[in-house]
């Protein structure tokens, strides 16, 4: 919690959230271009992801006063540690599997996976420190799982490489249960801080 720390975070993740916006800058003109305006939203997962955390530890800076900005609080750090540990664990899957496939490893694929590991780690490192509970946790289940229907519903999940759409079905059904885990390990955390405090 030493501010420093806190500051390093959120520049980090900012500029990784930008980063990420921009890494999905043709698939979002592509849906723009041929899908309706309101599924723009749910194209860049992680670099949403991301922004939830980024929001999160802005948070933990500047702590709301407000009641109304305290619900927000609450809300989005359930967001940022369900989608966090859902899309860092899900990105290195796919590459991971993949290449299992015989796809091509370049210098992107390992960075990517290491900034996606870093999104799911830090996540579960916080929750200590964030004032999400249960319920929060549940709206971030829903709204991941709402996302998960809507990509394989009109077919805007993240690019996949040919060979892991071939297996099209299995990675959807990896995805709908990566959502539940996420949020069970969320919710796992969470509850083993809280009774570390309580001791």
């Amino acid at each position: 919690m030493n501010r420093s720390i806190l500051w390093l975070l959120f520049i980090s993740n900012l500029l990784g959230t930008l980063y990420g916006y921009y890494w999905y800058q043709d698939q979002l003109i592509e849906t723009f271009n041929t899908h309706p305006l309101w599924q723009i939203i749910f194209v860049p997962d992680s670099p949403t992801a991301s922004l939830f955390f980024t929001i999160a530890i802005l948070f933990l800076l500047f702590p709301p006063r407000s009641k109304a900005w305290q619900v927000i609080r609450k809300v989005i750090e359930g967001l940022a540690v369900v989608t966090s540990v859902k899309y860092g664990i899900w990105a290195i899957t796919m590459i991971v599997a993949g290449a299992a496939l015989g796809d091509d490893l370049v210098w992107q694929h390992y960075m990517l996976m290491t900034s996606h590991l870093a999104m799911a780690v830090e996540a579960l490192i916080y929750v200590p420190f964030f004032t999400c509970g249960l319920g929060a946790l549940l709206i971030a289940l829903g709204w991941t799982w709402l996302n998960d229907t809507v990509d394989y519903t009109y077919g805007i999940f993240p690019y996949l490489s040919n060979r892991l759409t071939a297996h099209l079905a299995t990675v959807r059904n990896f995805t709908f249960t990566l959502t539940f885990v996420s949020f069970v390990m969320g919710w796992i955390t969470m509850r083993m801080s809280h009774q570390t405090r309580n001791r």
